[in-house]
This record gives C-alpha cells, structure tokens and sequence, in this order.
C-alpha cells in the first residue's frame, strides 16, 4: 500500500516535507533557531524605568507638561501652516510676474481723511 494520498483534481495532493537537519557549522547555529518560537524577552528590563510603590505621583507636574507639550505642538503647527501661506502667495506672484503681467503685488495704502 502506499502512502501518498490518490491523485485527485478536486481535493489536490499533499506533500509531505521532511525537517531540516541543523547545521554543524557554528557560524550557522543562528540560521537553525529562525524557525523557533523566541523565547526571549523583546525588552530586557522594564523595570528600571517603573515608579516605587511608595512614591507618590506629581500629577500637577506631569499635567504642566502635557500642556508645556501642547502648546509647543501648536505652536510647530501654526509656524508650518504660516510657512505653506508665505509659499503659497510667493508662487502666485512668480506666476503673475512671469506671465509678463504688472500689478501683481498687491499695495496697501492707508485711506486718507477727505
């Protein structure tokens, strides 16, 4: 009797593949544990970076940071959004001067008391 499965167009036929063996060569023992579930831990110690037990936690001073941090955010985020502004009227006025018109830079003057 064999021990492949019946060739059939339905079901398809399965293969059986045989592990390979490990390497000798100690430069490959690496190469050999791939496949291997790891079980080392990803971080070494979290520890050090946990708070003791019996220290209290300074929840006004790591709220002032939040709001330190916030600002500093927004303030990143107005800066590049007056950046793209700026660009964006120095393009028009390359394309209005290099079109060949005039008048492109709009002048602001103050209204005079008639």
């Amino acid at each position: 009797m064999s021990t492949e499965a019946p060739h059939n167009d339905e079901h398809g036929r399965v293969l059986q593949f045989t592990p390979r063996k490990a390497p000798k060569s100690h430069a490959f023992s690496n190469l050999s544990r791939q496949n291997l579930p790891n079980t080392d831990p990803a971080v070494p110690d979290l520890g050090k970076f946990s708070r003791p037990e019996n220290e209290p936690d300074d929840f006004s001073h790591r709220m002032k940071m939040n709001a330190l941090a916030g600002i500093v955010l927004l303030v990143l985020i107005g800066g590049g959004l007056w950046i793209v502004d700026v660009m964006t009227q120095m393009r028009k006025n390359q394309d209005c001067v290099l079109s060949g018109r005039r008048n492109c830079a709009q002048i602001s003057m103050p209204e005079s008391a008639r």
